[in-house]
């Protein structure tokens, strides 16, 4: 039985992969700092080995027995990365290298990491720009998560060699269910809104174009990255998509979806101006070197969503725990007032 070390196994990806793991019959340690809880790890808290611990403070043991690493932790959005831009750095891209040297160090040659196809942001406006991008394509991030995303490729793509296998998936928006929920993905928070207010708010008019995934889908890309041989993958950039949408089409899809679970709500356009992500890519490379395909569409996940959220009572929708930012925020206000007066039931 393979080993293999999870980092940021208790987050919204982080659980539905380790599920994913489990089931095809790997040993996995995880290591998270859990600071959404261990929710995401209910079903499995028996079957892991978890490490609680800051990527950023990692020592060799760690790669104890490990035959690959899965990087998914971090943070993992825009709001939390320009929230503390130097956190950000230092978990996503310093952490990333320090890990990678760590592999290379102990024999540990196949390194997975979590990139983000927002990294091929053009922004909209500009027409001529409006190009579906592939994985040849020059990019150049602006956005401190889609940079510290970036600068951590370039790193691990400069450390590959016979031995050390480092592998990077630029995962679209993902959508859909896991024990570790978000609401602020773009199809969770119409799923979230339309359950919670009847209507949902499409940001800009939904001119923007996105590249979508379903969570489980991106587990089986991530599987077949970690069982691919070496010379199809060593070094190399995938893309992981299973369609392109412009958000007022998503929006459509997914009222469609919610009707068919007996859910009614209406669409509200909001055409404030702000500054909104915009692009397309291309998911044939993946498709042509390693056979993936994604499976689960936005209409079929929405459905499956529905229906476990009211099961698994994950219907408080204004609990912060959902919100990446909002949730960060919290502990750390809450981290200040604990440093001042001490536990809250401590003498």
């Amino acid at each position: 039985m393979q080993k293999v070390l999870l980092v940021g196994g208790a987050g919204y990806v982080g659980s539905v992969l380790t599920e994913e793991l489990l089931e095809r019959g790997y040993a996995v340690r995880i290591l998270d700092r859990l600071y959404f809880g261990r929710r995401g790890l209910e079903k499995v808290t028996d079957r892991v080995e978890l490490v609680i611990g800051d990527v950023r403070n990692i020592g060799p043991q760690l790669l104890d027995g490990v035959d690959g690493v899965i990087n998914v932790g971090g943070l993992s959005n825009d709001p939390t990365a320009e929230y503390n831009p130097q956190a950000n750095y230092e978990i996503n891209t310093l952490a990333t290298l320090k890990l990678a040297e760590l592999c290379k160090k102990v024999g540990v040659r196949r390194y997975i990491f979590a990139s983000s196809c927002s990294i091929y942001d053009r922004g909209v406006g500009d027409q001529d720009q409006d190009v579906v991008q592939d994985e040849t394509v020059e990019v150049n991030p602006k956005a401190a998560y889609s940079n510290s995303k970036y600068q951590a490729e370039r790193i691990l793509i400069e450390m590959a060699d016979d031995n050390f296998c480092p592998v990077i998936l630029r995962k679209g928006t993902i959508y859909g269910f896991s024990p570790r929920m978000r609401y602020d993905l773009v199809v969770n928070t119409f799923v979230k809104d339309a359950l919670s207010k009847g209507y949902m708010t499409v940001i800009y008019g939904g001119e923007m174009w996105r590249p979508l995934i379903d969570v489980r889908d991106v587990g089986r890309a991530y599987v077949l990255s970690l069982e691919a041989p070496s010379e199809k993958v060593r070094g190399e950039i995938f893309n992981v998509s299973y369609c392109n949408y412009r958000i007022s089409e998503l929006a459509l899809r997914v009222r469609e979806a919610l009707h068919e679970s007996g859910v009614k709500a209406e669409l509200r356009a909001d055409y404030t101006y702000r500054g909104v992500r915009s692009y397309r890519v291309s998911g044939k490379k993946i498709e042509q070197s390693l056979g993936f395909r994604p499976l689960i569409a936005v209409e079929e996940s929405v459905r499956d969503m529905v229906d476990k959220i009211y099961r698994y009572g994950y219907d408080d929708f204004d609990h912060p725990r959902y919100y990446n930012i909002r949730w960060m925020k919290l502990l750390e206000e809450a981290s200040e007032i604990m440093a001042v007066t001490g536990s809250v039931f401590g003498s």
